[in-house]
């Protein structure tokens, strides 16, 4: 872990993580519940709750088998586009797409793929078509039993923070981070200063395979 700084206007200190080994979450869960059982004797106002995106799809039903989706002909098309590593390189991946997204959009974002790959530019795709479409995983390999499914990004994951801070009474956010310090801050309630955060998330405190840490406590000091 980063050596505490100042973590808002100077005052508040990052002391330490904690992170929060949970049962196995489905879409039988209540997100809001979870966190609430889990960090009540550990988290106090102040501090942080950090939960991972993939969990709270998987609880609003958005974790989904490959094989009960059925690909139109654009989704095979399309997927063979993003490259074999992109995570809409299925049909199934790419079709669950479309129906996020919209036909229409999709194609736009399509074109504009097309001209931005002929200018040398990446990722216009995502910023055309939306950028909710990068957090779909395609066959993620999260912990059991979902390490087959394709996992969707999280539904209104603003409100679902701040129904963990109401919760709790501590400072929560959603975020999508993986192994090569890229993190995804999806939702932050107000007391958050996004920007700071991130330097202590970079190294993927959380855990999706035997460690089942979904959930990260982010301790201030005095706390």
């Amino acid at each position: 872990m980063p050596a505490p700084v100042p973590f808002k206007e100077g005052v508040t200190v990052i002391a330490g993580r904690i992170p929060i080994r949970t049962h196995i979450i489905t879409e039988k869960d209540d997100i809001v519940e979870v966190v609430k059982k889990y960090t009540g004797e550990i988290a106090s106002p102040g501090d942080i709750i950090a939960v991972a995106e993939s969990v709270v799809a998987i609880t609003q039903g958005r974790a989904i088998l490959p094989e009960t989706v059925r690909p139109g002909l654009l989704a095979r098309f399309l997927c063979r586009f993003p490259g074999k590593d992109g995570s809409l390189a299925t049909p199934q991946a790419m079709e669950l797409a479309i129906r996020e997204t919209g036909t229409p959009r999709i194609l736009l974002g399509a074109a504009a793929a097309a001209l931005g790959k002929l200018a040398g530019r990446k990722g216009d795709f995502y910023r055309v078509a939306g950028r909710h479409l990068t957090l779909i995983d395609d066959v993620a390999g999260t912990m059991w039993p979902f390490e087959r499914h394709i996992i969707l990004g999280p539904k209104d994951p603003q409100a679902v923070v701040d129904k963990i801070k109401k919760a709790t009474g501590a400072e929560a956010v959603i975020v999508d981070v993986n192994d090569i310090k890229n993190v995804d801050i999806l939702a932050a309630t107000g007391g958050v200063e996004q920007e700071m955060l991130k330097r202590y998330l970079e190294d993927n405190p959380f855990g999706n395979d035997d460690q089942q840490t979904p959930i990260v406590v982010l301790k201030t000091a005095g706390r």
